[in-house]
């Protein structure tokens, strides 16, 4: 089976909810991971950029993927995120970790350094070759300050066997419309903008890895799915009834916004670790306002 049918539909980028002391709350990780599922989501990606990966050490992201797939056990698939922008490390990573019952990795495009297209390239040929399962892109330019192009996603997609699909979050359906003509079908293609999904359905895409699916399953997962069914009405209707709340989970950085939705549906502690730090009051009072209309 291809991940394109593994894992078609809704993703959630979970959160790494964390307690006061900022030590991380595995009490409140097994009440959101089942909150997730029972909401009718396809599949958890545990240490994506969401969950504050960069402030998590090597000890805790473990520990994150031993208790995520017990706790999940093995109800819906799970993909762990492992990405860097130095490439030797990243494959020390895949190495060492135990991936358990995961699926696939999920690896976001290097940050900051910004490489050439050909470092893009070789950098996903270098790890995808040593990573022990299916590999999935992650072009998120808005973080990383480069965009992989359609034309390196199609190379690696069509010359390096072990990479099965992509996270694409350059907010350009140009984009997903030329890797999606020059891909195999069973490449998996999802969306990483959760604003652009119930357009992206539309093209033929996959499904999408979301954010807003951690504090809203049941709703975006049912948008999710009246998309991929050909039901563009209803996805539309729903997907209106999510675009404010869109607006505030990205108002100030990701996952402020959706660490806020979920301390006010009594989920997790709205606490977030240094450089990150929680809403300011005046989003987090919209959100309060956001949630009391839906009720």
């Amino acid at each position: 089976m291809g991940l394109n049918s593994l894992l078609r539909g809704t993703g959630t980028a979970i959160v790494t909810p964390f307690a006061a002391d900022e030590k991380i709350d595995f009490d409140s990780l097994k009440k959101l991971i089942n909150f997730i599922i029972e909401g009718g989501v396809n599949y958890i990606v545990s240490l994506g950029t969401t969950g504050e990966t960069p402030t998590l050490t090597r000890e805790e992201k473990q520990e994150i993927v031993k208790f995520t797939s017990e706790t999940i056990g093995g109800r819906i698939p799970l993909v762990v995120g492992i990405g860097g922008n130095n490439t030797k490390q990243v494959v020390e990573d895949m190495a060492s970790m135990n991936l358990y019952d995961a699926v696939a990795i999920l690896s976001a495009s290097p940050y900051y350094s910004k490489p050439s297209q050909e470092g893009l390239y070789l950098h996903y040929k270098t790890i995808a070759e040593a990573a022990k399962l299916p590999l999935i892109l992650y072009n998120v330019p808005g973080r990383t300050g480069r965009n992989m192009d359609a034309a390196t996603t199609i190379r690696l997609a069509n010359e390096v066997d072990n990479i099965a699909g992509i996270k694409e979050a350059a907010n350009n359906l140009e984009q997903c419309k030329e890797i999606m003509a020059n891909t195999a079908n069973d490449f998996l293609v999802v969306s990483g903008d959760d604003d652009l999904v119930a357009e992206q359905l539309k093209l033929g895409m996959d499904g999408v890895i979301s954010v807003a699916a951690n504090c809203f399953p049941k709703e975006f997962s049912s948008m999710v799915n009246a998309g991929l069914s050909g039901d563009d009405e209803t996805a539309a209707t729903i997907n209106a009834t999510l675009q404010p709340a869109y607006e505030l989970l990205f108002a100030e950085n990701n996952p402020a916004g959706v660490k806020a939705f979920l301390f006010e549906k009594k989920l997790i502690q709205n606490t977030l670790r240094l450089p990150l730090t929680p809403l300011s009051s005046g989003w987090h009072d919209k959100i309060k306002t956001y949630l009391q209309g839906m009720n």
